[in-house]
């Protein structure tokens, strides 16, 4: 007999107490050894519109929710008495008609009508403006029929509400729909087309759509993992889409795009977990920006494999940085000295004061070294005199790169005097040590934020890659890239041309937050290969509450307004740990703890600078102290060497605020001082329209 577990009852059961949830457990755990559910007081729910659906008695106010048929028992829901009766009186369980997929379907007489949601609350300080009038909208799928509706998945109760909905009525009516129905239509509503349906599957639990929401359950480890991380569903139950991603074999490069919330980090985590089991003997290198993504993503991985499988130990986990510094040590016995930035710019200064060289700015020269010299690996005058300057519009001549190669290579010398190096000298140095080895450390490497790769990074990666099938697989999305000028992959040997793949759902996001936040970036944005992530079409699975933006005269009144609406979500029930405040620098960091309730309650807040906001995800989130000035910031502003990286600066400096505003799952605020950040301005205009890079 099949043992099944859905997404409604990992749902249901984080939200329960931690006693209740561990008499749960061991319920659950019950029920898997003996399916017949003798000791547990099943009892057959009478006035559910499904007769398989049983109750099992936890203890006097708990009650588990099991769906029971002759070859199959499923976990559903739990909940207290009355509204765990509640939920599955409204429920049935069956295949679609249509899909052969089987889904958890609410039933529709059962349905009181949503009050469609709020439009956007954007709070600035201008005159007041006439009310317009405002005409319906008209319904968004008069155009398709019974049968389109049901091979997108439609359940046939639902049939005239979905033809009948306005964009409104629609999202108040996505959230009582099967998830791949939702996202079908949502689909639809923005680009016009339904996606192809997936073939019907013999077993209705094996459909990719069934799959995504119940899960089978083999025996008892498997069990424990599955209620060791309820939060974590979404990093179990995957789309189509993603699930193809997971599985497909790669005779080259290859990439997952999408922007954020797509589940681009998921799909990695999978993949690294896939190619482990697949492969015995293989071992997996998952490689992200910081350490604190890279742990992230190794708790996830506990999630997909019990570390008993001998899958975990054979996957390391590790920063871009973290695992050269590991290679370096084993290669050289010592960690590499790094030399900082303030020191660069020392030794730049005095070595163009030596030469004499007049003309360049300081910021200029330490520009030029970081994003072409130290970038690039460039060693020699003749390397110097040939080498593009991708994204860098000052120009110079034959006669200026003579003229400053000696400051140059007068610096590389005294790093290297000093036993000094770069992170760049690095990577460097290491792929040029192991690009030629026949026997590599690692049989697949799997990188995520990968836009954020810089040059040297990539060649160290690439010469990691053995010459195989699914060699290297970068996930990243290019509107999110903050700390890198964009270069040709493909020119390092990373050309994922043709093995490109874009993510179109949002899981993170709510449609209202992810709306608003998009229009910060262009509509499309194209890479240095000519790849286009199009970013039109994107949806998000649930509704919620709109954005707001609010101003202030003073910090006083700022902190007042952030700390009361904190306190309001607390009250709501919103964990503490569910809440991120965001700023733009650490020196801003106490203008946001400033904001946080003193109650113990509040504890558990992160602030963060908005540079560290990537891989997190809160309900709740505050975006403090945009402030004119702020964002972007003045000093990256008046550092900018050149109006290329003038352009860069403004780009990147929107980008981080998108971050900061994608980590927000429900409820997103964005406050300032008057008369706050040009960018707060975007989110009340229309989408831009413009392609950028």
């Amino acid at each position: 007999m099949n043992f099944l577990i859905a997404e409604s009852f990992t749902a249901s059961f984080n939200r329960l107490s931690g006693l209740d949830q561990k008499a749960v457990k061991a319920s659950v755990f019950d029920l898997q050894m003996d399916p017949s559910g003798n000791g547990l007081q099943l009892h057959r729910i009478d006035n559910s519109k499904d007769p398989n659906f049983w109750s099992a008695r936890v203890n006097r106010d708990i009650r588990l929710i099991v769906h029971r048929t002759r070859d199959s028992v499923l976990v559903a829901y739990v909940d207290h008495h009355d509204a765990a009766y509640a939920w599955a009186e409204r429920r049935r369980i069956e295949a679609h008609p249509r899909t052969g997929a089987i889904q958890i379907v609410e039933v529709r007489e059962r349905v009181e009508d949503v009050a469609p949601p709020a439009t956007f609350d954007f709070v600035f300080p201008e005159p007041a403006r006439q009310p317009k009038t405002v005409s319906p909208s008209p319904s968004l799928f008069a155009s398709l029929d019974d049968d389109a509706l049901l091979s997108a998945g439609v359940p046939q109760d639902w049939l005239a509400d979905v033809r009948g909905a306005n964009e409104d009525a629609f999202f108040a009516l996505v959230v009582h729909l099967p998830a791949e129905a939702s996202e079908a239509l949502l689909e639809f509503a923005a680009t016009g087309t339904l996606p192809a349906p997936t073939l019907a599957a013999a077993d209705p639990f094996s459909h990719p759509d069934a799959l995504r929401r119940i899960r089978p359950i083999a025996d008892q480890d498997e069990l424990e993992q599955a209620l060791a991380f309820p939060w974590e569903k979404w990093g179990v139950f995957l789309h189509p889409s993603q699930r193809a991603l997971v599985d497909q074999t790669f005779a080259g490069p290859a990439r997952v795009a999408g922007s954020a919330g797509t589940g681009k980090t998921i799909v990695a985590i999978h993949r690294a977990v896939r190619l482990a089991r697949q492969n015995p003997n293989a071992r997996i290198l998952l490689a992200s920006f910081s350490q604190p993504l890279a742990d992230s993503m190794a708790k996830k991985l506990l999630v997909l494999a019990p570390e008993t499988g001998g899958i975990v130990p054979r996957i390391t986990t590790a920063s871009f940085r973290g695992i050269a510094e590991q290679m370096h040590q084993l290669e050289h016995g010592v960690r590499p000295r790094i030399a900082s930035e303030p020191m660069l710019r020392e030794r730049l200064r005095d070595a163009a004061t030596k030469a004499d060289l007049k003309g360049f700015s300081d910021r200029f020269l330490l520009s030029e070294w970081t994003n072409v010299i130290d970038a690039w690996g460039i060693t020699s005058p003749e390397a110097y005199a040939t080498v593009q300057r991708m994204g860098r519009k000052s120009r110079l001549g034959p006669n200026q790169r003579e003229r400053l190669w000696p400051v140059f290579e007068s610096v590389r010398a005294s790093l290297l005097s000093e036993r000094y190096t770069t992170w760049s000298e690095v990577f460097t140095s290491l792929a040029g040590s192991i690009l030629d080895r026949r026997a590599k450390p690692f049989g697949h490497i799997i990188i995520d934020e990968a836009q954020d790769l810089a040059p040297a990074e990539l060649r160290f990666f690439a010469a990691l890659a053995p010459a195989t099938t699914d060699a290297i697989f970068l996930s990243g999305d290019v509107g999110q890239r903050i700390f890198q000028h964009p270069f040709s992959w493909a020119g390092l040997g990373i050309d994922v041309r043709g093995r490109s793949h874009t993510l179109k759902v949002c899981y993170r996001t709510s449609q209202q937050i992810r709306r608003a936040a998009d229009k910060l970036l262009p509509n499309i944005l194209r890479d240095t290969d000519g790849l286009e992530d199009e970013r039109r079409g994107i949806v998000s699975v649930f509704s919620g509450p709109p954005p707001e933006i609010r101003t202030f005269e003073n910090a006083h009144e700022e902190a007042d307004n952030v700390r009361a609406t904190i306190g309001a979500w607390l009250g709501e029930g919103i964990a503490a740990q569910e809440i991120g405040v965001f700023v733009r620098t650490p020196q801003l960091i106490p203008r946001a703890r400033a904001s946080v309730p003193g109650i113990d309650e509040a504890a558990g807040i992160v602030t963060s600078p908005m540079s560290l906001a990537k891989g997190l995800e809160f309900r709740a989130v505050v975006v403090m102290a945009c402030d004119e000035g702020i964002l972007p910031l003045d000093e990256r502003v008046a550092d900018a060497a050149d109006e290329a990286e003038l352009d860069d600066v403004y780009e990147t400096e929107r980008r981080l605020l998108y971050v900061a505003c994608t980590r927000a799952r429900e409820h997103l605020i964005l406050t300032g001082l008057r008369p706050g950040s040009e960018y707060l301005v975007d989110f009340s205009e229309e989408p831009r329209s413009r392609s950028g890079k």
